[in-house]
């Protein structure tokens, strides 16, 4: 059912998920979560007032040639370019905000699906302006691929599933002649699964049978071995513009959890992630391994900063635009 093939990426020396005790590391990771609805009363404020967040959103602008924040107030599309755009604005933000309020000095980064844009450009390895315009490209890209080429396919994600029920579910599906393939391993029972629209409503009946909770769907679907002609095409005429650099601070990639030194390794992480599974505990494991014990996770996000994995094993501060702009308590 799941694309189990390896692919890890030459890490310069640096370990990945299976030898990182060799990288010690003290003190804090930062994370940029993948992206999902996004209230617009709240991040579009924030976009407005910290000062960080309206300079990058300006910017932003300047870059793609039109008015980013105006699109994103009348977009009816969670996943609209520009709203991914403001996503990624967003998230970074935060990060910034989270160096000059709290002193955040992350020694690893990670940015589990759309959160690798946003982890590229804090390591240092992509600029700013070139995530920005690769944002809105990208987004183009993959409305025109899923409409004419991929039509039909969604990525549904799903808690209290336990890997035995999803196995089962996906042998029904195999023997009825479905593709299929998990997209994102989150905890050890909640996962993403791609297939066919057309099933989702049988999928999720089988679901809850089991006791599962659906939850949401994703259209654009990602992380699926069907897309290497997307992820071919943009390596092709996307990302032969891009200059990436090594990083300042290591990246630790989604699929595998291996850690990305150089920036190659993180180019091909983020064209990697068209076609290969996200798993989270494989980036848990290494961020463990490595000495990490406080997590920062920079960005509006219900999803990675919450799940047993993550809270059981570290200690989170979600920083999202709704804390900040969260009234303080009046000083005595």
């Amino acid at each position: 059912m799941e694309n189990t093939s390896q692919h890890v990426e030459d890490t310069d020396g640096v370990p990945d998920a299976r030898g990182a005790e060799d990288v010690p590391v003290d003190g804090t990771a930062i994370v940029f979560p993948g992206m999902g609805p996004q209230d617009f009363a709240v991040s579009g404020k924030f976009l407005l007032i910290d000062p960080v967040a309206s300079r990058l959103l300006a910017e932003a602008s300047d870059t793609v040639g039109y008015d980013v924040f105006a699109r994103y107030r009348d977009s009816a599309s969670d996943y609209s370019e520009e709203a991914q755009i403001a996503f990624l604005v967003v998230c970074l933000a935060l990060a910034r905000r989270a160096e000059t309020t709290q002193g955040l000095s992350p020694r690893l980064c990670a940015g589990p699906s759309f959160g690798g844009k946003g982890a590229a450009v804090y390591s240092g390895a992509l600029s700013f302006t070139d995530a920005v315009r690769l944002t809105s490209q990208l987004a183009r890209y993959e409305a025109a691929f899923f409409a004419e080429e991929c039509p039909g396919i969604v990525t549904h994600s799903f808690a209290r599933t336990p890997r035995a029920v999803l196995d089962a579910i996906g042998a029904e599906l195999t023997a009825a002649g479905e593709w299929h393939e998990i997209s994102c391993h989150i905890d050890d029972d909640f996962f993403m699964l791609s297939l066919r629209e057309e099933r989702l409503e049988w999928l999720q009946k089988m679901l809850r049978a089991e006791g599962g909770m659906p939850l949401y769907t994703m259209n654009p679907p990602m992380h699926a071995s069907l897309f290497a002609p997307l992820r071919d095409r943009v390596e092709a005429e996307l990302f032969a513009d891009l200059s990436f650099a090594d990083p300042r601070i290591p990246v630790v990639a989604d699929q595998d959890g291996s850690v990305r030194t150089t920036a190659d390794g993180v180019r091909t992480m983020l064209l990697d992630g068209f076609v290969r599974p996200v798993s989270w505990p494989a980036v848990v494991d290494t961020l463990l391994r490595s000495g990490v014990r406080d997590l920062c996770v920079a960005g509006p996000d219900s999803l990675f900063s919450r799940v047993p994995r993550t809270t059981r094993n570290f200690t989170v501060d979600q920083i999202g635009p709704q804390s900040v702009l969260r009234p303080r308590p009046a000083r005595p």
